[in-house]
């Protein structure tokens, strides 16, 4: 089974074992916040429906709720600790406080930056606690962007970045060469098109430094406009199929970032 938890909303979907079983929605519940309250609250709605004693459960968050950044490792870096040390540091810089609160987990590399991920400790508490209520197996607690961009890994082209629509925000990872650059986040505005897409991805890539992308693979509920047309010479845009249930509400779609095809 996989929950997905967004501050909006979460979901129970059960998966099959086999490629050819379709993900059956359980259930949904509305969140009343993204603190760890509120979610194990409605985490005890959700649960409180099913039966989920003895199954394997995965967790996926929602981006609002995990932090997600880049970290550059120090000069010299030879113990973990020194790569924890770089990346807590970089947590502060960019989000305004320290980190103990969090649990960090990451890429970890002495040799070239790498993608950071951070949970609420509270939320992580909620998790387990609920696990030991309605005694399931919590196998994994993933961030979404994380989940998926771990899924789509192997299809990512060369000189491609990579994106991922949900909750009408877009978020990519931009690549220079095979190494992981950057991750962006945006709100998409109402009516966004091929146009806004291609100023959009422009801009970010003067951002980072980096020169436009030969093209940009995206997942998730994207517009299709976006995708490429006779004439759109700046970069090429392919949407990866969808095959989440159109009349899903978001939170189910989270429940499934990541789900092997």
């Amino acid at each position: 089974m996989r929950i997905g938890i967004a501050p909006d909303g979460l979901a129970l979907v059960r998966t099959g074992i086999w490629r050819h079983e379709r993900a059956l929605l359980l259930g949904q519940v509305r969140a009343g916040g993204a603190d760890a309250a509120a979610v194990g609250t409605a985490l005890a709605m959700l649960l409180g429906e099913h039966a989920v004693a003895g199954a394997a459960v995965t967790v996926v968050l929602s981006d609002e709720l995990v932090r997600l950044w880049q970290v550059a490792p120090p000069q010299g870096a030879v113990r973990m600790a020194d790569l924890e040390g770089a990346a807590a540091l970089r947590f502060q810089a960019l989000f305004g406080g320290a980190a103990s609160d969090w649990r960090i987990r990451a890429d970890w590399s002495a040799s070239q930056p790498f993608l950071a991920s951070a949970v609420p400790v509270a939320l992580l508490d909620a998790l387990k606690a609920a696990a030991r209520a309605y005694r399931f197996h919590l196998v994994e607690i993933v961030p979404q962007f994380v989940a998926t961009l771990n899924q789509f890994r192997k299809q990512r082209r060369p000189g491609a970045w990579f994106g991922l629509v949900h909750g009408g925000v877009l978020s990519v990872a931009a690549y220079d060469g095979k190494r992981l650059a950057a991750v962006r986040t945006t709100p998409i505005p109402p009516g966004a098109d091929r146009d806004w897409l291609e100023g959009h991805v422009a801009r970010e890539a003067l951002r980072v430094g980096l020169g436009r992308p030969e093209r940009l693979q995206v997942c998730g509920p994207a517009p299709r406009g976006w995708a490429s047309s006779i004439g759109r010479l700046k970069f090429a845009c392919t949407l990866f199929e969808d095959e989440t249930d159109p009349l899903w509400p978001d939170s189910a779609r989270l429940a499934l970032a990541g789900r092997a095809p």
